[in-house]
């Protein structure tokens, strides 16, 4: 599902928060619909706060961050630490 969320400002005791939903197919129209919002605030309105945020079913794993498998293996996670990575720098001269 994705939901984008937007503020109608009205003073301090009467703005209210809006959202509006739309299917997982539908980052498309999502985007457009946030793109009009920021339109009509650039034209005056009292809109704040537009974000769009999504939750798919197709993503990813889960959302967060945790710590890597133990079988993880990016180049950046040496056994060695003393094994250089990367190219030397500098002159080449000995």
């Amino acid at each position: 599902m994705i939901v984008v969320y937007w503020l109608e400002l009205g003073g301090e005791a009467r703005t209210v928060a809006h959202h509006r939903l739309f299917e997982p197919g539908q980052l498309s129209e999502a985007l457009a619909f946030s793109e009009s919002l920021r339109a009509r605030r650039r034209a005056g309105e009292p809109i704040s706060h537009v974000s769009l945020q999504s939750e798919l079913p197709e993503s990813v794993g889960e959302a967060g961050v945790a710590p890597p498998p133990k079988d993880y293996a990016h180049y950046k996670r040496r056994i060695d630490p003393s094994i250089p990575l990367g190219r030397p720098s500098g002159s080449s001269e000995s």
